[in-house]
Parts: structure tokens; C-alpha cells; sequence
């Protein structure tokens, strides 16, 4: 017997010695953790279990059979984060690359199968050097079986990728398909071609960072929904989301204890609003005030930011916000902030999360290269995703809400539970310049009597109360009184059950 576990010491201990003391040293030269080292600083201490230890490839091409290290590139198990259950995955670079062979692929999919069927969420640490081109034909199977446990586990549980080092080809679409996007500046990047190809296929020289890094996916291309310094501090942000989502669509998000009056005033916030109308101010600064201990942890802050997504708590109870940012293009909606408000919207549909919205938005950005580009179908997504979903939703105007913007913004017509807006609000078709100038064309060569129009344009609709009259608005309320009446909302709420119409799944404009 004493033979025996020795000989299963022994095997572990290789098991966990990767690819060896060398590699392991280029892998820290690089700023760069192993996989191991991840997974222990991702899961609280001592609540790993690993699986498939010893799983070694079947690969007996090129001499592979000379080199079958165990784990074969990729440590998988389970674990907890706070006290709650994650299954994870981390390819070892110091392993073969961290190439995805055949079995590499069994193991990840084992893992997503078992959180799927457990209601889980999934953690996947990418740092891979691609498909294992020994296995050929296998490793693409790999791939698809992987893809194909993204998409069944899409809307059950959680996916959160969190890309440490190289994720190019095929690989990248797995992390595509997850629910999150995590990357680490100058260590991390993500194409489907590399710099060599593109620059024999289009004559375009361009860097790894350049083409595929944590900036230009957090700023550009909107891949990542935010990058960090290193491996520590992303492992940690990945821990804080956590704390936000539940474990899968069969529950509700966790209840966490909080030291916040719901009845707290803001005094502060009947003066955030300028007198000029057209003078911007932060909403960032109206989230804080709102969340429970200023605590918000924002969505892909770096892309698109004239919107604003994330998660706050109230009565430390998850809160997906999504809200206009008038510092940024006047809060207007354009492509990019309308397909970023959408997936969020769908998100938190998905794993019954309440919706937050502020509104401060004066339409649709115009202009060619927005028609060009799909505005109609772009901005419907947003619209689409406000109107398919079930989830408690409450809406806050604060300023702004002219034209179609206003109903795209969660407005009650595509069923917002409860509307609110400030006196703040304008509630319009458009701004009265605007307006005046369409209604009284005829008048355009005298400006006392534009002005005079303007001003009773202005008196007249610049205010939430026609609508507050028709019952589009549920109440105008005191914007010190928001968090109070927020938390009450969504108190009330919580009981709320709404089902769509059968359908085998709904064909939104993508």
C-alpha cells in the first residue's frame, strides 16, 4: 500500500511541476502566473478539486508518444468563490503550448458539462498557443465540441473568459460566446489571424497589441469588457463579479449583507441637474449615490461611452444598470452604445437580474456613416432586447427623452414596470429649437417671434408632466427621494412573473 500511494504522490507531484522548472521560470519572466498559481488565487483557499489529473493525449504522430505529459496542457475542476460553487479551467502554456489536443478539449468540456448540469457558472483561463497541429483533424473536433458546450450553456450559466497570454484562430470564438470578456494589458491578446498573415494576405504591418491586445478590444472592437494590469488584479475583478451574478438561471443573484439605508436622501442630487440644458453632467456621479456603499462595477467602460453599464446592489440585492452619459456625445445613442446596452439588457434578462434605467438621451446620433452602418437595425437590438425582456424594470428620466430614443429606453410602452422622471425631464419629439423650426417655417425670418415660439414649445412639453398625464410616466418624484423610491420599486417587483408567447427562440435584428 505504502508502494502505491508513493507512486500517486510521485504522479501528482508531475502532474503539477507543468512543464517542468524551466518553463515555468520563462513563464514569470513573461510577468505572467501559471496555470496553477491562476486557479489558487482565482478560488478561495483550499476549495479546488481537481479533475482528470492524469489524463495524458493519444497522439502517436511526430513522435508524440515520446512526450505525454499529465493534464495535457489544461487544469480543470471546481472550486468556490466566496462560499459559492465556479468550475474552471486554465491552459498551461508551460505544457505544449497549452495546445488544444483532443483530450485537452474532453477535459474542458467535461467540466462545462458537469457546471451546466450542477447550475455553475464556468470559468475558462485562456493561455494557449492554438490547435495542437500534431492531432491534425482532432484538435478542430476539439474545438467544435467546446463551442458546441458554449452555446448549450449560453443563458443557463455564467461564462466568464479571462485571456492571459496568446488566444488566436478558432480558439477565439469560445471566449466570443461567453457571457464575459476579461483580458491583461501588454500580456494578453486575441485574433482570429496573426500579424504574419495579415501582413501576407493584405500587406498590412501591424503588432500582436496592435492588432489583437487588451486596448484595442477594450476600446475598439468591443471583444473585451475590460483589461487589467496583470494576472493578480484580473483574477480579483473576476472574484468581485461573482459576487454580483447567480449560479445559474435556475436561481435568483445572492442577497449580500449591507450597511446602506434604503431611505438614504441625496440632497446633492436636486442640484445635479444644470440649469443650462445643454451643459452635460456625469451620470456616473447619480449611480454611485444610488448603490448600495457607492459600489458599481462597470461593463466595458472603455467602449462606447456615452452608455453606461454594470451592476450595482440595492438592499443588497443585484442591479443591472444601464444609463446615458451626457459627458460623452450628449448621452446620444449611436451603433456602438446601442449594441453594448443590448447584450448587457439580454444578460441580465437571461439570469433574471432587475433592470435599472436612466435616461438622459436626445436621440439618435445622425449622419451618414451611422446610416451607413446599420443605425436602424443596430438601434433596434436595444429596442428589441428592452421589449423581450421579463425581468423587473425600472426607469429613471432625468433629462432628456426625445424621440425615438425615449422609447427605446426602457420606456413603459415596451414595458417598463415602473417609470419614473424628474422635474428635470423633457419627454419630447425632439428639442424645441428643433421643433420651432418645422412648426413655424413660415416664421423663420423673424427671430422675437422664434424665440417666443421656442419659449412656449419649451413651457409646453420641455417637462414630464404631458406624459406624466397620459400614464407613461408613473410618477415625478424629488431627485433627493430616488434611491428610497428605487429600492421600493424594486422590492415591490420582486414577486413579478411574465411570460412571452411561445416560440422556439425569437429572431432578433442582429
Amino acid at each position: 500500500m505504502k508502494d502505491i500511494l508513493h507512486e500517486l504522490q510521485e504522479r501528482r507531484e508531475a502532474a503539477r511541476q507543468g512543464g517542468g522548472a524551466k518553463r515555468v521560470e520563462a513563464q514569470h519572466a513573461k510577468g505572467k502566473l501559471t496555470a496553477r498559481e491562476r486557479v489558487e488565487l482565482l478560488l478561495d483557499e483550499g476549495s479546488f478539486e481537481e479533475f482528470d489529473t492524469f489524463v495524458a493525449h493519444r497522439c502517436t504522430d511526430f513522435g508524440m508518444q515520446q512526450n505525454r505529459p499529465y493534464g495535457d496542457g489544461v487544469v480543470t475542476g471546481w472550486g468556490t468563490v466566496n462560499g459559492r460553487q465556479v468550475y474552471v479551467f486554465s491552459q498551461d502554456f508551460t505544457v505544449l503550448g497549452g495546445s488544444v489536443s483532443a483530450t485537452h478539449a474532453a477535459k474542458i468540456c467535461k467540466i462545462m458539462d458537469m457546471a451546466v448540469q450542477n447550475g455553475a457558472p464556468v470559468i475558462g483561463i485562456n493561455d494557449s498557443g492554438g490547435a495542437r497541429i500534431q492531432e491534425g483533424v482532432d484538435s478542430l473536433a476539439g474545438y467544435g465540441e467546446v463551442f458546441a458546450r458554449n452555446i448549450k450553456a449560453s443563458g443557463v450559466v455564467p461564462q466568464i473568459s479571462v485571456i492571459m497570454g496568446p488566444c488566436a484562430g478558432g480558439a477565439v470564438y469560445s471566449p466570443a460566446m461567453t457571457d464575459f470578456i476579461f483580458m491583461v494589458k501588454d500580456s494578453s491578446y486575441m485574433f482570429v489571424t496573426g500579424p504574419d498573415v495579415v501582413k501576407t494576405v493584405t500587406n498590412e504591418i501591424v503588432t500582436a497589441e496592435e492588432l489583437g491586445g487588451a486596448t484595442t478590444h477594450t476600446r475598439k472592437s468591443s471583444v473585451a469588457d475590460a483589461a487589467f494590469e496583470n494576472d493578480v488584479e484580473a483574477l480579483s475583478e473576476v472574484r468581485r463579479l461573482v459576487d454580483f451574478l447567480p449560479l445559474s438561471n435556475r436561481e435568483v443573484p445572492p442577497v449580500r449583507p449591507f450597511f446602506d439605508d434604503p431611505d438614504r436622501i441625496e440632497t446633492s442630487l436636486d442640484t445635479l441637474i444644470p440649469e443650462n440644458p445643454n451643459q452635460p453632467y456625469d451620470m456616473k456621479e447619480l449611480i454611485l449615490k444610488l448603490a448600495d456603499e457607492r459600489d458599481f462595477y462597470e461593463i466595458q467602460e472603455e467602449f462606447a461611452k456615452n452608455i453606461i453599464t454594470g451592476f450595482i446592489r440595492l438592499e443588497g440585492r443585484t442591479v443591472g444598470v444601464v444609463a446615458n452619459q451626457p459627458m460623452v456625445l450628449a448621452g446620444v445613442l449611436d451603433i456602438d452604445s446601442s449594441r453594448k446596452a443590448a447584450r448587457f439588457v439580454r444578460f441580465c434578462d437571461a439570469f433574471e437580474i432587475p433592470l435599472l434605467t436612466l435616461v438622459d438621451v436626445p436621440g439618435f446620433l445622425p449622419g451618414t456613416t451611422q446610416e451607413y452602418g446599420g443605425v436602424i437595425k443596430h438601434g433596434a437590438k436595444l429596442l428589441f432586447a428592452y421589449g423581450e425582456a421579463t425581468v423587473p424594470k425600472v426607469t429613471v428620466i432625468t433629462r432628456k427623452a426625445y424621440g425615438g430614443a425615449y422609447d427605446v429606453m426602457s420606456s413603459k410602452h415596451l414595458g417598463g414596470d415602473v417609470n419614473y422622471a424628474w422635474p428635470t425631464a423633457q419627454v419630447a419629439v425632439m428639442g424645441a429649437k428643433g421643433a420651432t423650426e418645422i412648426l413655424y417655417r413660415s416664421e423663420l425670418g423673424d427671430p422675437e417671434k422664434i424665440a417666443a415660439r421656442t419659449a412656449e414649445y419649451e413651457d409646453r412639453f420641455a417637462n414630464p408632466f404631458v406624459a406624466a398625464e397620459r400614464g407613461f410616466i408613473d410618477e415625478v418624484i424629488a431627485p433627493q427621494t430616488t434611491r428610497k423610491r428605487l429600492c421600493r420599486a424594486f422590492a415591490a417587483l420582486r414577486g413579478k412573473r411574465q411570460q412571452m408567447p411561445w416560440k422556439k427562440h425569437d429572431n432578433i435584428p442582429l
